[in-house]
């Protein structure tokens, strides 16, 4: 959708006729997300957006400001379809049992994402390795010196008041030296870093002795020194191996797995296994086939996102979206794409991209689509364009099932029960081919990498680079499940603001209080608050086959069974008030859509069925990883091996590779660019980063 927005801008003047193919009813992919009973929210997962996606920022607030401008006001302003988050919670094991809660509040920062850079502002290494010794400059002058500030107390000339003033003046020299190695790292080039990069690794050296003499042992400020262990061991492996200048950037570490190179430049392994390094492999998904016991995430692209979440955001710290994805995003970019003449085709299922007849393609040899093949899967009733959206609270809003009633023998379909976005339901109600210079001339594959064997058999086939891709670049599964509840959290003993959580218990490691989605709902009776619940899903030892038409509700059941006795366990250590005192959950807290049986009674495990979960098994819905030394495997929407055609994923090389939302926008730019020269690719934020 981003490389749509991009060839349907009004300044291209119509030279292209576009039409998107959808598998099903709505748009969205791993972001689609419906409106269930009583409208409320059904997502694949939990979906918030970091506070330096610029790039997808920029196109919704482009989107929402043109649908303004046409008089379609129904959206709203962009910034009343997000709201700043800047708070978060992480857990550790605590030592006596139980969990361990740390909360940080990131402090708001100036601008928007989406602003234009300011002159001269460039996001690279030294910029943000200059800003973490700001950092650490910042706390050692805010630090006490022996349980006092800025002043060593004591009478002049005691013992102890000049053991303080030595302190104090080895904390004050510290704090000077990082402010002009912060400064020196702004101006460095690779020509004038040889004569500092001793001294630089000296200083951090002090640094670290510093850091563990007033924190190692201090259980109060144990969170702060080892996200202060791991960010010093990040820049002096930064500095000790020349990443800072080297060209390839943070590619050039990118063969090694995060924790192994945090470790060999100097953190400790506590430090590898805080809460906050197993928050970033819990947000990244960054699990081999889903097992916890195989956290697999590359070194260069978990620094690289790590640096750019904490030292690149702008406005707040995380953004949430007022309602569902498909709701905030999906809807407003239908809206304003069919305004601008794109066409849209749901129901189409691709099954092959054609290429001309030959052998395998040799290195550097190039060849085009030919044709495209679709499963029609169902038709409009009379030949009526299909409507996809409904209206829920005044917004329009995608559905969670489709419009049986707007398709030819809807009824049978339905009562069939056709699952239009499940791959291993193959029905149909015809085939379509579109051949080039007839129906197509130029092709954009927007499909989840999983997807790719099933729709190029014959790129496969023939394409030793793709083959390499679809193989080494690897993908797992994913479970989430919702509940709304008759109490908010504060009620149910959460002390704090509704926090996005990470490093939790498995199975559910992520979680965060929506209370603020429930609003935008069509409850006859409100609920207090809504909770989303999301995490790696492990693959079975053998994959099913694709004729195992039942495998998505076994994978379901599975989720419906780890998400009740994750209420019944975990839960009881953050949420005490929603457990009796013979130590069983409140089963009538979930409020019932359907209003089934008296919410008053004590219902049991049953009453989860009136909640919302889902396993994300799909082929195309399978999160993607980002493996040590995958990267060399993805090829760029630059690339035009074949020559009508790009593609576009967070699957793709785009520069940011990870399975994320500004990814996915960043490799369709790059698609558009590939189509038409349109954006400069200057112009794409962080493209080249490091």
């Amino acid at each position: 959708m981003a490389a749509v927005w991009e060839l349907s801008r009004p300044e291209h003047q119509g030279r292209y006729d576009i039409t998107v193919y959808q598998e099903g009813w709505r748009l969205g992919g791993k972001g689609a997300s419906g409106r269930g009973p009583n409208g409320r929210i059904e997502e694949h997962g939990l979906h918030i957006w970091l506070g330096f996606y610029d790039n997808a920022f920029r196109m919704m607030r482009e989107c929402y400001a043109e649908l303004a401008a046409a008089g379609d006001d129904v959206f709203g302003d962009w910034r009343d379809a997000w709201e700043t988050e800047n708070d978060i919670a992480l857990y550790s094991a605590a030592e006596n049992g139980g969990w361990q809660r740390w909360d940080a509040h990131m402090p708001a920062r100036a601008g928007f994402p989406g602003d234009p850079l300011a002159p001269g502002e460039v996001f690279s290494l030294t910029y943000y390795m200059a800003r973490a010794l700001d950092l650490f400059r910042t706390l050692v002058l805010d630090t006490q010196v022996d349980g006092v500030g800025a002043v060593p107390p004591g009478p002049a000339g005691t013992i102890a008041h000049l053991a303080n003033l030595g302190a104090f003046a080895a904390a004050a020299a510290l704090a000077e030296g990082l402010g002009v190695l912060a400064t020196t790292l702004r101006a460095a080039t690779a020509a004038t870093s040889r004569g500092w990069i001793a001294s630089a690794e000296a200083l951090c050296g002090r640094l670290r002795a510093w850091l563990e003499d007033r924190f190692v042992a201090d259980r109060e400020h144990r969170f702060l020194w080892e996200v202060a262990d791991l960010t010093l061991a990040s820049i002096v492996g930064l500095i000790r191996y020349g990443v800072i200048f080297d060209p390839r950037g943070l590619d050039a570490i990118d063969d090694y797995e995060c924790r192994d190179w945090l470790v060999m430049n100097g953190a400790s392994l506590r430090s590898v296994q805080s809460p906050f390094l197993l928050g970033l492999y819990d947000l990244s998904m960054g699990y081999e086939n889903g097992d916890p016991e195989k956290p697999r995430l590359s070194a260069g692209q978990g620094l690289r996102g790590t640096l750019r979440t904490f030292f690149g955001y702008r406005g707040a710290f995380m953004w949430r979206m007022r309602a569902g994805m498909g709701d905030v995003v999906f809807a407003p970019l239908y809206e304003a794409a069919r305004r601008r003449g794109v066409k849209f085709e749901f129901f189409h299922r691709l099954t092959n991209v054609g290429l001309p007849p030959g052998g395998p393609l040799a290195a550097g040899e190039r060849s085009r689509v030919r044709s495209l093949s679709f499963d029609v899967q169902a038709r409009p009733r009379a030949g009526a364009p299909y409507e996809p959206l409904v209206q829920v609270s005044g917004r329009p809003c995608w559905p969670s099932v489709p419009g049986f009633d707007q398709l030819e023998d809807g009824d049978r379909l339905a009562s069939e029960g056709w699952e239009f976005e499940s791959h291993w339901d193959r029905r149909r109600v015809g085939e379509k081919t579109l051949r080039v210079g007839r129906d197509f001339d130029l092709v954009l594959l927007g499909v989840g990498i999983g997807a790719l064997p099933y729709v190029c058999p014959e790129i496969l086939a023939r394409d030793e680079r793709w083959r390499r891709m679809v193989s080494e670049v690897k993908t797992v599964a994913s479970q989430a499940f919702q509940v709304w509840l008759t109490e908010d959290l504060c009620n149910l003993g959460w002390r704090g603001p509704a926090y996005i959580t990470g490093a939790f218990a498995k199975p559910f490691d992520t979680w965060c209080d929506m209370a603020h989605v429930v609003p935008e709902e069509a409850w006859p009776t409100r609920p207090r608050t809504s909770v989303y619940f999301c995490a790696v899903l492990p693959d079975p030892p053998v994959a099913p086959g694709d004729d195992d038409a039942d495998y998505p509700k076994r994978r379901a059941e599975e989720v419906r069974r780890n998400a009740e006795a994750f209420l019944q366990g975990p839960i009881r250590q953050i949420w005490p008030g929603a457990f009796r005192s013979d130590g069983s959950f409140r089963w009538e807290l979930l409020a019932d859509p359907e209003a089934r049986g008296d919410p008053t009674e004590q219902a049991g495990p049953s009453r989860f069925a009136s909640q919302y979960w889902r396993a994300n098994v799909n082929p195309s819905d399978r999160h993607v990883l980002h493996a040590p030394g995958s990267f060399r495997a993805r090829i760029s929407p630059l690339d035009m091996t074949y020559d009508n055609m790009t593609i576009a994923g967070d699957w793709t090389d785009s520069g940011f590779h990870s399975g994320c939302v500004e990814g996915a926008v960043m490799s369709g730019l790059l698609a558009a660019h590939a189509l038409c020269g349109s954006p400069m690719l200057e112009d794409i934020i962080a493209y080249d980063h490091p």
